[in-house]
């Protein structure tokens, strides 16, 4: 059974100055959110399958929205990010049902790589719940210059049955850079670590 989609929300963000230097190029961020009916609300599932190939979906839909919006091919992407917000009636969960098990697989193919976990959060929240979408480089843990957040909010959503999903993509890393650790031009990209 497909997700049931209520709405999709693409943002970006471009940073062109830090502290009055000049970035360039501009570092820039997607996210992408899907507000989705959360088959489980009101009551106790114990099997929650459905929701890990919701999660399949999800990843390859908005993994491809980030993409669209940012301009880029998979393989230009840096770093990823995922999340989720369980609106009244659900449970967190059903959150790790979608995040967890299967949504990276569909991340991956559509980034070409990125053996790397891709960083996640969840919350329970009502509408206009904000999350943080935590960031790392897709291809190695350990490059600090990609570890980041960004945010992401539906004004409308989760409402009770709801639950919004969140990816986000950079071609990027922070604007200006410069607490040392291994460099993107270092990566191995042979275990996700380094």
């Amino acid at each position: 059974m497909p997700a049931s989609i209520r709405k999709i929300i693409v943002q970006t963000d471009e940073t062109h100055i830090e502290m009055g230097e000049n970035v360039s190029p501009p570092t820039r961020r997607a996210v992408a959110c899907a507000v989705i009916e959360n088959p489980f609300a009101g009551r106790y599932e114990k099997d929650l399958s459905l929701l890990t190939e919701i999660g399949v979906e999800l990843g390859d839909l908005l993994t491809r929205r980030c993409l669209a919006a940012l301009g880029i091919a998979g393989g230009e992407a840096e770093s990823f990010g995922k999340a989720a917000i369980v609106g009244d009636g659900g449970e967190l969960e059903h959150a790790a049902a979608i995040l967890h098990p299967k949504m990276g697989t569909p991340v991956r193919a559509a980034l070409v790589k990125g053996p790397a976990l891709i960083p996640s959060a969840k919350k329970m929240g009502g509408m206009g719940t904000a999350i943080d979408v935590p960031l790392g480089h897709k291809d190695a843990a350990f490059v600090r210059s990609h570890f980041d957040a960004v945010e992401a909010r539906v004004p409308d959503a989760p409402r009770r049955g709801e639950i919004v999903v969140a990816i986000a993509i950079t071609d990027s890393g922070r604007p200006l850079p410069r607490i040392g650790g291994l460099q993107k031009h270092e990566i191995k990209g042979e275990d996700g670590l380094r």
